[in-house]
């Protein structure tokens, strides 16, 4: 039995030690707003927050998170939408299909938790997930938005 603590509620998941976080998040907890990708923690479509850094899910296994750390999901990071990135997001249009968004999201967020002023060096070295629609402009754009406060002024 595995006893996490997700978007500030303590789960208890039956679950093999091994098995990915990603699919005890997604598949026992039921929230899926992270998404699987890759399986190898190369895209980044399945980033959390693992006691405020991002981190891929789905090359992670549950026994490698302990009931003290404080898992945050994309459902957690703002549940009524209203965190500065996820503005930003929708004030400048940045997803197209959508799919990889919700990693971005958390992976800007971390890097916004570590350097809330990022310069396009820094977003570029820290922002490695990967978007099959090629949205990296505007996902740059709304990371800097966010960082200025703009998106919470505009959103």
């Amino acid at each position: 039995m595995a006893r996490l603590t997700i978007n500030g509620e303590v789960r208890e998941v039956d679950v093999d030690p091994e098995t990915p976080l990603l699919w005890v998040i997604r598949e026992q907890v039921g929230l899926t707003g992270t998404k699987f990708g890759c399986g190898i923690a190369q895209c980044g479509a399945c980033t959390v927050h693992i006691d405020g850094v991002a981190t891929r899910s789905c090359a992670m296994p549950v026994s490698a998170v302990t009931a003290e750390q404080k898992i945050t999901t994309i459902e957690g990071l703002s549940p009524d939408g209203s965190h500065p990135l996820q503005k930003a997001w929708a004030a400048l249009d940045v997803p197209q299909c959508g799919y990889c968004q919700s990693g971005m999201i958390m992976a800007a967020a971390g890097l916004l938790q570590q350097n809330p002023s990022p310069t396009d060096e820094d977003i570029n070295t820290e922002i490695t997930n990967i978007c099959r629609c090629g949205t990296y402009n505007r996902v740059r754009a709304a990371i800097k938005l966010a960082a200025d406060g703009g998106a919470t002024q505009n959103g």
